[in-house]
């Protein structure tokens, strides 16, 4: 099967790229993240200074990760006489992750746009003003020579017309989503935060905000048609398929790398053939785009209906029924048709699967 898939001219053979990251924070990292079988590289962010990242800095569980890391702990000349270097035999594009203002920018791109196929630009630290954004956008595409990608992150008031404008202003796409925050987690050993940051602060990520990540592509490809990366909540080869079917073109992924190991890159890898045969697509470009017809509001009321053969009785359903229309018995489950509003829980909350009729 073909997995193969392009951004903007740039071709990757599969869609699976590293988010932007401590797993691409030095060549050696890069190196051992592309035996792994990634479609292309991206370095951690590099900045006109060094970071002074507060330690610790990364907290997970199995759901996200709560980190309080900044850009690279490298200066550029790190970067420009060593780390970059280093990856040129990297039979794979390279997309360097660099930020944040214009000034950084344009001192940036002219160093470095020798080592990369393409560059990312955070604007993480930037704000929500789109002018300064727009700025840094038509500076980085006008110095770079090759496609530049703005990386939206989720406090934006509004995704669509940040890519609107970046794109406007010369960007050949978007990455969309960056790390959500300021996130407070609490160690439940202690009961506070562990985190070296001030205030302990830090920003969350990984498969908890994939919902979210996807309807910031979504709404962006659905107004717009350009490239975008889809970032944010991977975890398997079904999730990448659901940000391809979204009208993402490559997908990044760091998060669940460090929550279940750097493995998780070639695992993920090795099921895309399956997942989308299991979605019925031949090829990767095949499900790009596929639910990206707008959707009208329903309001028609279905009932559950149960598979008693799949269904073990374990009252789940009905625990949590928020109508009280479900009762399970010692040997059926009841609905009530008059109770039930139609909502969905039930059969998203079936362990079995046993429940259908409700959700389409």
């Amino acid at each position: 099967m073909d997995l193969s898939t392009e951004v903007a001219g740039i071709k990757f053979k599969n869609p699976l790229l590293p988010a932007a990251g401590p797993l691409t924070g030095d060549d050696k990292k890069m190196k051992y993240v592309a035996s792994l079988g990634v479609g292309g590289m991206v370095t951690k962010t590099i900045s006109t200074e060094a970071a002074k990242v507060p330690r610790p800095c990364i907290v997970a569980t199995n759901n996200y990760v709560v980190n309080a890391e900044l850009w690279s702990e490298y200066g550029p000349s790190k970067w420009i006489e060593e780390f970059l270097p280093g990856i040129q035999s990297l039979e794979i594009p390279k997309i360097i992750s660099i930020g944040y203002s214009k000034e950084q920018i344009e001192w940036l791109i002219p160093r470095l746009k020798d080592f990369g196929d393409a560059f990312e630009i955070s604007t993480h630290y930037v704000g929500k003003d789109l002018h300064p954004i727009a700025e840094v956008a038509k500076a980085a595409s006008k110095l770079a020579g090759k496609p530049v990608f703005m990386k939206v992150s989720p406090h934006m008031p509004d995704p669509v017309e940040f890519a609107k404008v970046v794109t406007e202003s010369g960007a050949a796409g978007v990455v969309a989503v960056n790390s959500l925050g300021p996130a407070y987690y609490v160690d439940p050993k202690t009961g506070h935060s562990p985190l070296g940051s001030e205030n302990r602060y830090g920003w969350i990520s990984g498969p908890v905000i994939k919902p979210l990540a996807l309807s910031i592509v979504q709404r962006i490809r659905q107004s717009l048609n350009i490239p975008v990366i889809g970032v944010g909540g991977v975890k398997n080869a079904e999730d990448v398929i659901e940000f391809l079917e979204v009208g993402a073109s490559a997908v990044g992924m760091l998060s669940s790398a460090l929550i279940f190991g750097k493995e998780q890159y070639r695992r993920v890898i090795n099921g895309l053939e399956n997942a989308l045969k299991n979605r019925g697509y031949a090829s990767v470009k095949d499900a790009i785009g596929k639910k990206l017809d707008v959707q009208h509001a329903e309001f028609v009321v279905n009932n559950p209906k149960v598979d008693m053969e799949k269904c073990t009785l374990c009252k789940l359903c009905e625990y949590v029924c928020p109508y009280f229309a479900i009762e399970v018995t010692d040997r059926e489950v009841k609905v009530d048709p008059n109770a039930c509003f139609g909502c969905g829980l039930c059969e998203s909350r079936c362990p079995t699967k046993a429940i259908s009729g409700v959700l389409k």
